[in-house]
């Protein structure tokens, strides 16, 4: 019998509370919350399972020169959106990811959270180990966006499990938690790939069990998280607030037992008022309040998508159009993954020090220095300078972004809102494929970096001119 994190035998030591619960008691108790093994316990599962979404993104880069190898994919086609090119793969995770935070993020504001990311990690696990079967382009596009379909769902879910159950005063360090773990990824199958991708295992090209090996590690976490509790802001926000304070009480005994001491009294924020029993409404998105937060978040996706996914699947072709073979290539891409996960390691330690906007413009900055940088370079040691500063800057900025975003809706509406700019933002990367292949045939690596560093700035100049401060505040201060 498996053991959940949140033990019915705890109740015990809870909290004691009035025989009246609010919706804003369960707010207030959950962001007084200390910081203990408990909280740290869940972010981590969650964090795995965030894992696979970059396993899958990351992926992309290193299986497609063995794609390309095979005959199953080409580098560029005739037409802009030929079918067989690598453009087609690149964009069939993207737009997979568009249509499943599209169509179903607000299942997960109807049905919940718990309940909607634990199938999404499931089928894609299934959709993967499918994939690896194909022998054509359009066949293995077809199962690469229905795997897009599942991450897309999962990513979104995730984010707003993750904003509502951890107190505000840790909120930035633990989406840095989130995204370090995630990015362990992208190492992870860079040596995988390096591995495999130029062999033959067991009759099978190594591109292959790549994806073999990521459904099973996606089927492994997908067992290990079964224990996870529904969000209490959640159950609040639909009236179930017995439900709620129940898994409070579980989730305050445990936080209390490595405590080592009683839990400080809520203080609810003056005038938050948590509301509940309302319909979920995509039309909320674009009232007078959230309009231009909106519309600033729509800009700041599609241009992060572009820049980002532009690079990252990209960057072993870019160097091997600077002449370095298909070992070579993965060889410095590897070197370069290395770095992924000290983006997020290092912004853990200003994370809830710093304005989000502020982490942003220095995070955007390095990227597009390490892009300009690139152009101008040859040579190893140069070249995975560059690419790591690139990569270095890459990996804070949707840190920061996931984590600002999730912030500015309200959680009756945030699996939808969220959900919508992330699907729209997915669309960049979609686009991303082509507009850098387009780049490549007509200008060249320097034409496609110098693409790649315009976005970068349009995505932080959009938060850092027109978005809210956020630091340190109450998600439901900031959604009155």
């Amino acid at each position: 019998m498996r053991e959940h994190i949140l033990d019915d035998s705890a109740n015990t030591a809870a909290t004691s509370l009035s025989d009246s619960i609010s919706a804003g008691d369960i707010a207030a108790r959950l962001d007084r919350l200390p910081a203990t093994r408990s909280v740290w316990t869940m972010v981590l599962l969650l964090a795995l399972g965030s894992f696979f979404e970059f396993y899958e993104i990351f992926s992309t880069a290193y299986v497609m020169p063995g794609l390309i190898a095979s005959g199953i994919l080409t580098t560029t086609t005739e037409s802009f959106f030929g079918m067989t090119g690598a453009a087609s793969y690149i964009a069939a995770t993207f737009v997979g990811m568009f249509l499943g935070v599209l169509l179903f993020g607000q299942v997960a504001d109807r049905f919940g959270r718990r309940t909607v990311f634990t199938c999404a990690l499931l089928g894609y696990s299934i959709a993967s180990a499918i994939m690896a079967f194909q022998t054509d382009a359009h066949t293995l596009n077809i199962w690469r966006l229905v795997a897009g379909v599942f991450l897309g769902v999962e990513i979104v879910t995730i984010d707003t499990y993750l904003s509502e159950l951890v107190p505000a005063r840790i909120r930035g360090r633990a989406f840095a938690i989130l995204r370090m773990c995630s990015f362990i990824a992208v190492p992870m199958v860079a040596l995988i790939a390096y591995l495999l991708v130029p062999t033959t295992l067991l009759g099978y090209e190594g591109w292959r069990w790549v994806f073999w090996i990521g459904s099973c590690g996606a089927l492994f976490i997908w067992f290990l998280r079964r224990g996870l509790p529904e969000s209490p802001r959640w159950l609040a926000s639909h009236g179930r607030l017995k439900e709620a304070d129940a898994v409070l009480r579980q989730l305050e005994a445990r936080v209390q037992t490595h405590y080592g001491k009683a839990l400080p009294k809520p203080t609810p924020t003056q005038g938050v008022v948590l509301k509940t029993r309302e319909q979920v409404s995509f039309t909320e998105i674009w009232s007078r309040h959230y309009r231009g937060r909106t519309l600033m978040l729509l800009l700041c996706q599609v241009a992060m998508g572009i820049a980002l996914f532009g690079f990252s699947n990209w960057m072993p072709t870019f160097l091997v159009e600077h002449g370095i073979g298909l070992t070579k290539s993965l060889e410095y891409g590897l070197i370069i993954s290395c770095v992924t996960p000290l983006g997020p390691l290092v912004a853990f330690f200003f994370a809830d020090r710093i304005e989000r906007k502020w982490q942003l413009l220095v995070a955007g900055s390095l990227m597009i220095f390490g892009g300009l940088l690139f152009v101008e370079v040859r040579g190893m040691l140069p070249l995975i300078l560059a690419g790591s500063l690139i990569t270095l800057g890459a990996t804070v900025v949707p840190m920061v972004v996931h984590t600002y975003q999730t912030e500015l809706y309200p959680t009756r509406n945030r699996a939808l809102t969220t959900g919508f700019v992330v699907a729209i933002g997915r669309l960049g990367g979609a686009m991303s494929g082509f507009l850098i292949a387009a780049a490549l045939k007509y200008a060249g690596v320097s034409g496609a970096l110098m693409l790649i560093c315009g976005a970068m700035a349009v995505s932080m100049l959009s938060i850092i001119l027109f978005g809210p401060r956020t630091r340190g505040r109450s998600l439901e201060e900031l959604n009155r």
